[in-house]
């Protein structure tokens, strides 16, 4: 089956790597792992700030529609969408193109990871609100990767058998693929960057910008202040235009300790996560984190904040530990407990490459997704 794809926050193909873009590229290939057709509908970002900016996309969205309805029209049957499918929509970077181009061509509307907040109702983000809520109430499946926004989705997605949970996943087979043998890749990444084998490598991925990134960091510093007493090394994967920020912050630790290698290519990510000893992210307001995902498919264990959709992929006590959001003491003394304790890191690791494996891999999110469309077209039959 074809599928016209949108994300309307940011394409697949954006060329600022994050965990978004991440998760909609996986989601087109479990798409075709399932055997469909994925065709990119548009890449008309919608997110915009609020008020006279959102009217400003909305009306660009308009023109966008039209253009591609006259696409199809000019395409035969079997070469139109046979299903719509929209990734990431929330009231900052509403879906104005998917619903009324399903309605059009009579073709199911899906959703993925989508939430909602009762209190942009009104005000500046008024206009994006009512715009996803209206998307979400249109949608024949709404797939639910982040498990925090479902009580919210429940109230728009009247009947509960369109929601449907979709735990985050990764291609595993190309996962592995990228990262070499734990020795060597340690081995290689030392002799770079200057790195001392004999003690622990805590690592954090994570893009560096303003906001709940630049937060986290800043928790991050003040935690592992307070470990000064112990070996370690940190690496830091990411850049941002908050990068002279995140240095300041982690300053205090001694450049000795540090290590910013920057941004690096999915090839290089892999192999940080092979060589590592603990992955380290206080994960201020965060959705769920791919980079977590990640750590702990390449057999890390983690040490992050319980907030949103984290706790759904990281199980606290056996793949990793999970402190209270912000709460700096709690962060630093998970961090020491297992920079203490290299046996149990090493189980913990062994459990998070098995959980990863049972759970998030790309071939059951496959059948996840064409179940879920095979009932949606069941129903309009």
């Amino acid at each position: 089956m074809r599928l016209a794809f949108y994300a309307p926050l940011k394409p697949p193909d954006h060329p600022v790597p994050s965990g978004d873009r991440r998760m909609a590229q996986l989601l087109a290939r479990a798409w075709e792992q399932a055997g469909h057709q994925v065709e990119l509908a548009s890449r008309l970002a919608s997110r915009r700030a609020e008020g006279a900016a959102q009217q400003a996309v909305a009306e660009a969205a308009a023109a966008e529609r039209a253009r591609l309805l006259a696409l199809y029209a000019a395409r035969p049957p079997a070469e139109r969408p046979a299903a719509w499918f929209t990734y990431h929509l929330y009231y900052k970077a509403p879906d104005w193109l998917g619903p009324e181009i399903a309605r059009a061509l009579a073709i199911p509307y899906l959703v993925a990871e989508a939430s909602v907040a009762g209190k942009r109702a009104g005000g500046a983000y008024a206009l994006g609100h009512d715009a996803t809520s209206a998307a979400l109430r249109a949608a024949a499946r709404v797939f639910v990767i982040n498990p925090a926004d479902r009580e919210g989705l429940e109230a728009l997605v009247r009947l509960p058998h369109r929601l449907v949970d979709l735990p985050a996943f990764l291609d595993l087979a190309e996962f592995s693929r990228l990262a070499g043998p734990r020795a060597a890749e340690r081995q290689a990444i030392a002799i770079r960057h200057g790195l001392d084998t004999a003690k622990p490598w805590l690592l954090t991925v994570a893009m560096m910008r303003p906001g709940d990134k630049l937060a986290s960091y800043r928790i991050l510093g003040q935690a592992l202040a307070g470990l000064l007493d112990l070996p370690w090394q940190l690496l830091l994967v990411g850049d941002g235009p908050a990068r002279p920020e995140v240095a300041a912050a982690l300053a205090p630790l001694g450049a000795d300790r540090l290590r910013f290698l920057g941004r690096l290519d999915e090839t290089e990510v892999a192999a940080c996560h092979a060589a590592a000893d603990l992955c380290l992210w206080p994960a201020i307001n965060e959705a769920y984190g791919m980079a977590l995902l990640e750590a702990q498919a390449a057999g890390l264990p983690v040490v992050a904040g319980a907030v949103g959709g984290v706790p759904s992929l990281v199980a606290d006590g056996l793949t990793g530990l999970l402190t209270l959001p912000g709460d700096i003491g709690a962060f630093a003394a998970a961090a020491r407990t297992l920079i203490e304790a290299p046996a149990r890191r090493a189980a913990m690791g062994t459990a998070a490459r098995e959980n990863v494996r049972r759970r998030h891999d790309i071939g059951s999110a496959a059948q996840i997704l064409d179940r879920a469309l095979a009932d949606t077209c069941a129903e309009g039959a």
